[in-house]
């Protein structure tokens, strides 16, 4: 599939953002957050920005950006609506426990609490409708299947923590458990990917060129002519592919800057202190997002469609 670099910022900040937002959230409500307004507020305003800077990008990968709206509509049978549907409905509780949490900290903080677990769990349910909007794809079989809103979920609560420790340590309030939660979800996550790459590696779909044209019973189905004399817009979009020498070192890269380089930069600047610490938690999450930017653009890369069986592709 056609990498677009629209969607690839879409899925990596927004879901950074959803990730900061719920563990700010679940911390304040906890009581493990530290009372200083401006943390608080840098926390928000930084999750706020990724959340809609994501979302905004998402709309310029549409032919006609100005009819997004219409997919608000769909929601019964869209995953794509449902996510638009919940990114809207997200801003009412985290933004009613913001402002709480900010300038009315001892208003109703029973009430408020309640409405920081409803404003989690629609931050957990958005991610987890971003996810679907690929995993309910069959024609795809890199994405129709468990791994993806697996993934989806692991990587918004490794990239959140990661952001979150990184904030913590910059204001001077190094958490021990934000660390470890940050070193436990990167751990997590790259389990995940190596085991999602193995199960890409090992696997094909169903479908074949005798399954899609429904002339297995005579034998073995090949390409005796290309259907157009130049590349169309389906082979455009759904066609792309890359050499597997580049999607092996686009792997390393991604596993290393993406996961392992933030855990021993996390752990060496726990071992540093002071400014070695900053520098070093501010370092891992500039590593991570080249990471997990390589990362999604591969998960695009090397997904494909049953179409490219029409086109010649053994298979998808």
């Amino acid at each position: 599939m056609h990498p677009a670099k629209s969607v690839i910022f879409f899925t990596t900040a927004s879901g950074a953002g959803y990730g900061l937002l719920a563990l700010l959230i679940a911390a304040t409500i906890g009581g493990l957050f530290p009372a200083d307004f401006w943390l608080a507020f840098a926390g928000y305003a930084l999750s706020y920005v990724l959340i809609t800077a994501g979302l905004l990008s998402s709309t310029f990968h549409l032919g006609h950006p100005e009819r997004a709206w219409r997919a608000l509509t769909q929601w019964r049978s869209s995953w794509l609506s449902r996510e638009g549907v919940m990114a809207i409905f997200t801003f009412l509780p985290t933004g009613l426990y913001g402002l709480h949490h900010l300038f009315f900290p001892d208003l109703l903080p029973g009430v408020m609490a309640l409405v920081g677990g409803v404003g989690i769990f629609a931050c957990i349910v958005t991610v987890y409708c971003t996810a679907m909007i690929y995993a309910s794809l069959k024609p795809v079989h890199a994405w129709s299947n468990g791994y993806v809103p697996m993934g989806y979920l692991l990587l918004a609560l490794m990239t959140g923590s990661v952001l979150l420790n990184s904030l913590l340590v910059a204001f001077g309030y190094a958490a021990t458990l934000v660390i470890l939660l940050a070193v436990a979800a990167l751990v997590a996550a790259l389990i995940w990917k190596v085991a999602y790459w193995r199960f890409l590696d090992s696997t094909k779909s169903i479908s074949t060129p005798e399954s899609a044209t429904g002339l297995g019973e005579f034998g073995s189905v090949k390409l005796f002519e290309a259907p157009h004399t130049e590349a169309n817009y389906l082979m455009k979009e759904m066609g792309f592919q890359i050499a597997r020498k580049h999607a092996a070192a686009l792997r390393k890269i991604a596993l290393g800057a993406g996961f392992i380089l933030p855990v021993i930069l996390i752990l060496v600047g726990l071992y540093l202190g002071g400014i070695g610490l900053i520098a070093a938690s501010l370092l891992a999450v500039i590593v991570m997002a080249i990471g997990i930017v390589t990362e999604r653009w591969l998960f695009f890369a090397e997904a494909r469609h049953t179409v490219g069986l029409y086109y010649g592709a053994s298979h998808a």
